[in-house]
């Protein structure tokens, strides 16, 4: 690989990393190339890029960028190394996840992920990545609780309304006195 090949290839990864927040640093070294491309494809069809690059042209990348933000993940930049980008934080940790049940294996493996700036180290992480709340999910858990106490203070008004209303039908009317 030429100078400016790398260069080329440090420059889109820089590019990658500034686009999204989330990414995930996988080892894939013992996929075969039809697992490796069936992967290519689930990550595609979920809006997760995945690129694979050398360890050293992805450190100097990420150095580029901000070497003291990135810091937390260079331990991982080792063996073979195929990075997931996506917007949702916890989409390739489901894909990684589904990917292993269904080959029934124990790879890829993830190394690191950097979501939102917090760095997630090892394979043992996977299991509470897939459970991160994504912004929409919480978005509609905070308007769901700031409906809640509303609903209840309306159905306590409804049920206030439809006591009194009751009482008053069951009431006897009294006729009007005839002039």
């Amino acid at each position: 690989m030429t100078k400016e090949q790398k260069q080329e290839v440090i420059d889109l990864l820089k590019g990658k990393f500034a686009q999204y927040n989330n990414f995930y640093i996988t080892d894939t070294e013992s996929l075969t190339v039809a697992q490796v491309t069936k992967l290519r494809s689930v990550c595609y069809n979920k809006q997760v890029e995945m690129k694979v690059a050398k360890n050293t042209l992805i450190k100097k990348a990420l150095e580029s960028l901000d070497a003291e933000k990135y810091s937390g993940v260079y331990e991982a930049l080792n063996n073979v190394t195929a990075l997931m980008f996506s917007e949702n934080p916890k989409e390739p940790a489901l894909i990684i996840s589904a990917f292993r049940t269904e080959a029934k294996g124990d790879r890829p493996i993830l190394k690191a992920a950097f979501i939102n700036g917090d760095v997630y180290i090892g394979d043992e992480q996977l299991k509470a990545l897939t459970k991160i709340k994504t912004k929409n999910e919480l978005i509609g858990e905070v308007i769901g609780l700031l409906q809640s106490p509303a609903k209840r203070v309306i159905a306590a008004l409804l049920e206030k309304a439809n006591k009194e209303g009751g009482d008053a039908a069951a009431a006897p009317v009294e006729a009007a006195p005839a002039e």
